[in-house]
């Protein structure tokens, strides 16, 4: 993958119109970092000696074993279409599984290079299996055919809803990564700058289509004013363009439907009486590029308060200044529980914050720092099952517990 990285970043840019620059550094440059990661895992896969004492005479040793699940089917989402494979293929073949993956329809060209070039690495015949199709068709059958053990889903909540009653026909074990509407907490006392850049990151960041994605901001009431005219200042300054050009900074949508719906989620920001203050149409070229949008009077009530995007839309809400613990109502107040942030300077302050924070990532004072040895995932309607880490690994391993009398 690293000897043909430049070639992959050009097929994912195509496939997924990110931008080259971050095709190349994060959808190809952490794929390469999370093989190598399992990999150290797998001559370090054990299980425990466990003393019993219920036996008597006690002439008795128990022991685990960690072993295989079998076959594995993987169902990965568009956005990130070879980094998603690599999060779960590389865990899934650590533990000496097989797989069979079904790329999203609509981006399946690097896991068919990445079928070649497992070919090439010299994987067995029939370990590493690429099964492009819908989701409806292809996606069904593997989770509920009683040959496949485990599932693995990135995808929205609903289809993460239907491979659970499919799944459950043969109890097969199942881990799903779903949506998000991740709360982003920017407290008067942070660096603001610094929270105006990630801030920006945590929603513009692939084009919005990440599923950690800041879906809404709360701002203090003190820096709001300030805090949205420098987002608009920096949004005018973003190159919106051929996502292989290297100087672009933010390219187009994955494919039409999906520009669509993100005209629609606007035009329904605007009519429950939220402020557009920047953007909200199609960019006027070739494509399906949006423009990076920013709402402001989001009332809790309101559709693009409660929904995700996953496009480029800022929505923002102030908070009354000092009021810590009503934001954090505000911000738990979601069926999902995927990732969260805080911008403070108060470490006390942000600490207490992310222990109320009902999801499985808080990130405080920074945003999108996702790495291969920290657990990924979700509470609540975002899933269960952890993507990445040590917990990744157990995710694909079955443990037995052997006695011996001797």
């Amino acid at each position: 993958m690293e000897e043909y990285q430049e070639e992959l970043a050009t097929i994912e840019s195509i496939d997924s119109g990110a931008v080259y620059t971050l095709a190349l550094k994060t959808h190809i440059g952490m794929s390469v970092q999370t093989f190598r990661y399992f990999a150290g895992w797998c001559d370090k896969i054990q299980g425990a000696t466990i003393p019993i004492n219920q036996a008597r005479p006690n002439h008795n040793l128990t022991f685990t074993k960690k072993e295989p699940i079998g076959v594995c089917a993987i169902i990965i989402p568009w956005n990130y279409p070879l980094m998603m494979l690599a999060w779960k293929s590389a865990a899934c073949l650590a533990a000496g599984n097989t797989l069979v993956l079904k790329p999203a329809q609509v981006t399946p060209l690097t896991s068919l290079k990445f079928a070649e070039l497992s070919a090439k690495a010299g994987f067995p015949k029939g370990v590493i299996n690429i099964l492009p199709g819908s989701g409806g068709l292809v996606g069904q059958h593997l989770s509920e055919h009683p040959d496949v053990r485990k599932v693995g889903f990135t995808g929205s909540t609903p289809t993460g809803k239907q491979i659970m009653k499919s799944a459950a026909a043969n109890l097969k074990k199942v881990s799903l990564e779903l949506g998000g509407k991740s709360p982003l907490i920017i407290f008067s006392d942070c660096e603001l700058d610094r929270a105006v850049k990630m801030g920006m990151g945590a929603v513009y960041f692939n084009k919005g289509e990440n599923c950690i994605a800041a879906g809404r901001l709360f701002v203090e009431e003190s820096i709001h004013d300030e805090f949205v005219t420098k987002v608009v200042e920096e949004i005018k300054k973003m190159k919106i363009g051929d996502p292989l050009d290297r100087s672009t900074d933010h390219g187009p949508q994955n494919h039409k439907a999906h520009l669509e719906k993100l005209l629609q989620y606007c035009e329904t920001g605007v009519k429950e009486g939220a402020t557009l203050v920047y953007g909200g149409r199609q960019v006027r070229r070739p494509g399906f590029y949006m423009e990076p949008t920013v709402f402001t009077d989001v009332e809790d009530h309101m559709y693009i308060a409660q929904e995700e995007s996953f496009g480029p839309v800022m929505v923002i809400s102030k908070f009354k200044n000092g009021d810590v613990d009503g934001v954090l109502r505000r911000a738990n107040a979601t069926e999902y529980g995927l990732a969260s942030g805080v911008f403070t300077k108060d470490i006390n302050k942000a600490l207490y914050i992310s222990e109320k924070l009902e999801a499985g990532t808080v990130f405080i004072n920074t945003y999108n720092k996702t790495d291969v040895a920290a657990p990924f995932g979700g509470f609540k309607l975002s899933g269960f099952g952890k993507d990445l880490g040590e917990e990744a690994l157990h995710e694909y391993l079955r443990t037995k517990a052997i006695t011996v009398e001797y």
